[in-house]
């Protein structure tokens, strides 16, 4: 296993759509899977999506109260209508953490690495984390949600200036 260097914005890397890995075996993912854990760990991150670490591949790693979630070729299956704002970081913005509007609950299918199909259903930090990590394989930012947050504001606090 190697740490591995974390890319940062605004490298365009982060702003790509990811391509499916096809062959979860292989003995590249299984390094790449082994060698993003460890990058995570070393970087107290909760998630790390291979777009962070220079891989244009649908892969992503969590880590939430003490579970390891692999996710090859995720996606989300349900979201719930109820949204909630948490704070959120993403080690590749250090330092900085903004809030973010996301749904509560969500439901994500995915392959785990023996190429299972597995499903997660998720509230609290493993749906926020999963939302956050699938974004980035899509190529969303999560910087994205809180302009369009503060763009919401901004028009709430104009109509009331208005009326």
């Amino acid at each position: 296993m190697a740490e591995l260097k974390i890319v940062e914005y605004p490298d365009p890397i982060l702003l790509k759509k990811t391509e499916p890995i096809l062959d979860v075996k292989k003995p590249a993912i299984k390094k790449l899977i082994a060698d993003m854990l460890e990058t995570m760990d070393l970087n107290n991150g909760v998630g790390l999506a291979a777009p962070q670490v220079g891989k244009s591949v649908r892969l992503c790693v969590i880590k939430v109260d003490g579970i390891t979630y692999i996710l090859i070729n995720p996606r989300v299956t349900y979201k719930s209508w109820l949204q909630e704002t948490w704070e959120e970081g993403c080690l590749s913005f250090p330092g900085k953490f903004i809030p973010v509007k996301r749904p509560k609950k969500v439901r994500v299918k995915a392959q785990n690495e023996l190429g299972e199909e597995i499903t997660i259903k998720a509230e609290g930090l493993l749906s926020r984390a999963l939302q956050h990590e699938i974004d980035h394989l899509d190529g969303k930012l999560y910087i994205e949600k809180e302009v369009r947050l503060r763009q919401k504001n901004k028009k709430q606090d104009i109509l009331k200036k208005k009326q």
